[in-house]
């Protein structure tokens, strides 16, 4: 970093960053775990996964809402020599952190098919929903108070996560067009030319 600028990912593109591996292995655990007939059955199955997939979104969702609250309100103005980290760094640091969490996690959901079919893969993919929420809400309170917020690179741990953690002091804040991700971590769409 020149002269003593800080490398910053968005928080809300740190929070995303599990959604999508989450769902989709998930839904794929699901999807298998329905061809298993289980010791329970089936039917009670997928309906105990339906249960799990509600509360476990929830449960993310809604998780250290106080702790980010506390972090939005103290956020700083980013320096003029801090780095914006792009989108897809942090989005890749992030997986590739994770990758051998986001595995067991697979295989985990894919062996309770045999105990309660599909129930571990909507777990897993109710968790990937609730981080799509997380980072909604985020979006939402960017929107609201027209500034990004994002995270030291340094301050999140060694995986690329945890945004919200003991490590991290306090956000920065940037205008809403500074990045490449728009509010809420999704990709920042460009006007089409005509």
């Amino acid at each position: 970093m020149a002269r003593g600028g800080q490398g910053l990912a968005r928080v809300a593109v740190v929070v995303r960053a599990g959604a999508a591996p989450l769902w989709w292995l998930g839904v794929f655990a699901a999807g298998i775990g329905v061809l298993v007939p289980g010791l329970t059955g089936r039917r009670i199955g997928v309906l105990a996964g339906a249960a799990l997939f509600i509360v476990a979104g929830a449960v993310v969702a809604y998780a250290r809402r106080g702790r980010y609250t506390e972090l939005i309100r103290s956020a700083a103005r980013a320096g003029k020599h801090d780095v914006l980290q792009d989108r897809s760094v942090a989005v890749r640091n992030w997986r590739r952190g994770h990758r051998w969490w986001l595995l067991l996690a697979f295989l985990a959901a894919l062996g309770s098919a045999f105990a309660v079919p599909a129930a571990g893969g909507l777990l897993l993919a109710g968790c990937g929903a609730g981080l799509w929420l997380k980072a909604a809400w985020l979006g939402r309170r960017e929107r609201a108070e027209s500034a990004l917020l994002w995270v030291r690179v340094d301050w999140l741990d060694g995986r690329g996560g945890r945004p919200a953690g003991k490590a991290v002091k306090a956000y920065r804040s940037t205008g809403v067009a500074a990045g490449d991700a728009a509010p809420g971590g999704t990709r920042r769409r460009t006007a089409a030319l005509v």
